[in-house]
This record gives C-alpha cells, sequence and structure tokens, in this order.
C-alpha cells in the first residue's frame, strides 16, 4: 500500500511538475508574441508622416519615371493632390535646376517625335505644346528644327500613303479628301492643296473639275 502510495505521489509530483513546466513555455511564447505585436505597433507609431515636401517630390518623381513632364503638367498634378502652391513651386524649381525638367527640351523632343511619327506640321505641334503649359518662346524655338522645305516633303509623304485608298472617286472628291486629311494635322490650306494637285497630276488624274478651280472648303 505504501508502494502504491509512494507511486501515486511520484506521479503525483511529475504531473505538477510536467504542468508547471507546460504553462512556463506558453506564458514565455505568449511574451514574445506580445512583444512583437507591441514592438510592431510602436515602430508604425514612429514613423514620422510625410511632409508637403515629401509627399511633392514623390509625386514628381513617379510621374517623370515614366515620361518626360512639362513643369504644367507636374504643376496641376501636385494642384490635384492638395499640394500647397508654395510648395509645388519650390519643389518644382528645385527639380528645374538640376534638369529633372527641361521644357526646352521636352518641346525639341515632342515636335520630333509627333512630326516623324504623326506627320504633324508645326501648327498641330504648336497648339499641343500650348495646351502642355510650354511658354511660347519655346515652342517657336523648338518649332526653327521644322522648316517649310521638310514639312512640305512630309505633307507629300503623307498624301501618297492615303493616294490609293482614293482611287475610283471623282478627282474634285479626292481633293477634299486627301486635303482635309492634311488639314487636320495643321498643314496650311495653300501647301494642301498644292501637294494633293501635284500628286494627282504625277498619277495621271489631271483632269479640271469645277470644285477644283476653288477651294477645297476643309
Amino acid at each position: 500500500m505504501r508502494e502504491q502510495e509512494r507511486g501515486g505521489g511520484n506521479g503525483g509530483r511529475e504531473g505538477r511538475r510536467e504542468g508547471s513546466r507546460e504553462r512556463g513555455r506558453e506564458g514565455r511564447r505568449e511574451g514574445r508574441a506580445e512583444g512583437r505585436g507591441e514592438g510592431r505597433g510602436e515602430g508604425r507609431q514612429e514613423l514620422p508622416p510625410q511632409s508637403p515636401e515629401e509627399q511633392a517630390r514623390a509625386i514628381c518623381l513617379r510621374l517623370l519615371t515614366g515620361m518626360p513632364r512639362t513643369r504644367r503638367q507636374l504643376a496641376d498634378a501636385l494642384e490635384k493632390r492638395g499640394i500647397p502652391e508654395e510648395v509645388s513651386q519650390e519643389v518644382l524649381s528645385r527639380y528645374e535646376e538640376v534638369g529633372l525638367i527641361d521644357d526646352a527640351a521636352f518641346a525639341g523632343a515632342w515636335v520630333e517625335s509627333r512630326h516623324r511619327g504623326r506627320g504633324l506640321a508645326r501648327r498641330a505641334l504648336a497648339q499641343e505644346l500650348r495646351t502642355k503649359g510650354v511658354h511660347a518662346t519655346l515652342v517657336q524655338e523648338a518649332l526653327e528644327q521644322l522648316d517649310s522645305d521638310q514639312e512640305e516633303q512630309t505633307a507629300r509623304e503623307l498624301v501618297e500613303r492615303k493616294l490609293r485608298a482614293t482611287r475610283g472617286l471623282e478627282r474634285d472628291k479626292r481633293i477634299r479628301r486627301l486635303a482635309g486629311m492634311l488639314a487636320r494635322k495643321g498643314y496650311p490650306e495653300g501647301m494642301a492643296l498644292r501637294v494633293v494637285r501635284r500628286a494627282l497630276e504625277e498619277e495621271g488624274d489631271d483632269g479640271t473639275d469645277a470644285d477644283d478651280l476653288g477651294s477645297p472648303g476643309f
């Protein structure tokens, strides 16, 4: 009987010790979890909110990463995001100083790209640049890389590409359609008519219609 009691006593003591150890482990795990949670919470609280200057710089850099922008485009973006104007102007001026904003370079690249890629004439290019907020002086300087001869050569190439699609139409309709296409790209009316008539003559369509004697009215 005493052996059994001793055995039972040993078992009870072992059980109590095991339970104590298990509670200790659970307590330590809970303590570590709470410590990590508190550490994360404290870390978030320690991060200060971005100042308007930091927000403005982040917005500008994000927009400039995708493609070049004019100062006006960036100013409009900052205004939409609620950046104070004085902060916006300060950040934009700094970016101009370091060359991240360069409206002159933007205008020059825009003229070259849009003229070669879309065949736009100086009038259409000027309108696009003004819409983007480029100063009139910079617009004029950018357009100087296109002279009248180059502009007319591009107009001839545009007409040649569209000429076949107008075959079968009456001559006056061909003139209207082709000259209208050039007008939409910003070419002056006189140049458009001259280029279209020359292209038709070279093709062999040199007939004269009453409507051809005046303006095609585009």
